[in-house]
């Protein structure tokens, strides 16, 4: 008997700019089906015939080929639009791809985005037996990890409640709850569990390690490298839409923080995008010139506010090489007036990070904007910098921490 959950070759997906796919009938379907190739090859002449008219399209995946065993955790990882969420809309069958195939062996439960696969009208109790049913449970299955899944998801009081009135946390609770306790071979998430608060993450962190101990098979999708250090032996790093490297994860995870981030200490945006809340331009700075890990550093960024928003943030992360968030700041820290209504507007935002803090060696900023425990608008990961040490390393060398204050002792004589 095979061990193999998921084997995918060469598997490429094809969009069209612009051009959504409207709903469509069962006859629908099977006319595409059939007319599929011929559609293809006719698109692939346009292209080369008429190359400008190839502008038009992009491969949001292109020629990506990995096996994954039975039982194993796999964290994914890459940019923005490197094509993470589309691998696994395949693999969940939501789009069909435009080449290659991909199998999976066993029963596959997803966690996507908010809310996939509940019906609005549908109340939570009633969303449960559904999606149950859509992986293939008997209602005695159901049944039996009914109650365990509306406690993990303390929803208790809204069980019997149409899920169109949950709010985007109840919403996640209730969505991972179902897909983690419905006991899938196969489990696929998308970094949906950011959404959700600090407690939450935790609890959903601890029982995805949970369920891959049960030797069941879970796909990770994360810009956490944290977590994705933690619950995974092996990584996929997509970029572009092409597979990049796939191997141990602590490699991959290295390869990706020294080649994902620009090596630069400025960054600016390449678009602008319709969220109200965006950021543009950030900026890392040092008086002297150099980073030294005595000076101190001042972080510069500028986002716009293109609606009247209430509960955002403007957020810093700094990870250190090896994926680690080692320090993490918001404009709302000493500020949580800002958590009030924020007006219309181009703002800057200024940090300041003291010298002595940091040890030597090399970091990365990451910029996030968004609403407290409901929504993402920026997840940038932004620039790198490296520390160096010039005043008299012996004071630290011996010292293994990323976080090196010089603080205050007091200290005397006890006789």
């Amino acid at each position: 008997m095979s061990d193999i959950a998921i084997r995918a070759e060469n598997l490429s997906k094809l969009y069209r700019i612009g051009n959504r796919e409207s709903y469509k009938a069962l006859r629908d379907v099977l006319s595409d089906a059939i007319s599929a190739p011929f559609r293809w090859f006719r698109n692939l002449q346009s292209a080369i015939r008429n190359p400008q008219s190839a502008n038009n399209y992009f491969w949001a995946l292109k020629d990506i080929s990995f096996e994954v065993k039975k039982g194993e955790v796999i964290g994914i990882i890459g940019r923005n639009g490197a094509g993470k969420s589309t691998l696994l809309k395949i693999l969940c069958r939501i789009t069909e791809p435009t080449e290659g195939y991909a199998k999976i062996y066993g029963r596959v439960g997803s966690l996507l985005e908010v809310g996939t696969g509940f019906h609005p009208e549908l109340t939570g109790r009633e969303n449960i037996y559904l999606n149950g049913a859509i992986l293939g449970m008997s209602k005695a299955e159901i049944n039996r990890k009914f109650d365990e899944i509306v406690a993990f998801a303390e929803v208790e009081k809204f069980i019997d409640t149409p899920v169109k009135h949950y709010s985007s946390g109840m919403y996640v609770r209730l969505a991972f709850a179902v897909a983690a306790h419905l006991e899938p071979e196969v489990l696929l998430i998308d970094e949906v569990l950011a959404v959700g608060d600090v407690a939450f993450q935790k609890k959903c962190l601890e029982k995805m390690g949970a369920v891959a101990k049960e030797g069941r098979t879970v796909l990770f999708v994360s810009h956490n490298m944290g977590a994705i250090s933690h619950l995974t032996r092996l990584c996929l790093w997509l970029h572009n839409g092409f597979l990049c490297e796939n191997g141990p994860t602590r490699d991959i995870i290295s390869s990706y923080l020294d080649e994902g981030y620009k090596k630069i200490t400025k960054w600016e945006t390449q678009s602008l995008n319709n969220n109200p809340i965006q950021i543009t331009h950030a900026e890392i700075i040092s008086k002297s010139g150099y980073f030294d890990v005595k000076d101190d550093l001042k972080i510069n960024i500028d986002y716009i506010v293109r609606e009247p928003v209430s509960g955002a943030v403007v957020s810093a992360i700094i990870h250190a090489s090896d994926g680690a968030s080692i320090l993490s700041t918001e404009d709302i820290d000493k500020n949580p007036d800002f958590l009030g209504r924020r007006s219309p507007g181009e703002y800057r935002a200024t940090v300041d990070i003291p010298g002595n803090w940091l040890s030597s060696g090399k970091f990365f900023l990451r910029l996030h904007s968004g609403i407290i425990f409901q929504s993402i608008f920026d997840n940038i990961e932004a620039l790198s910098f490296e520390l160096i040490e010039t005043g008299n390393p012996k004071i630290r060398a011996h010292k293994q921490a990323y976080l090196l204050p010089y603080l205050d002792w007091d200290i005397k004589k006890a006789n």
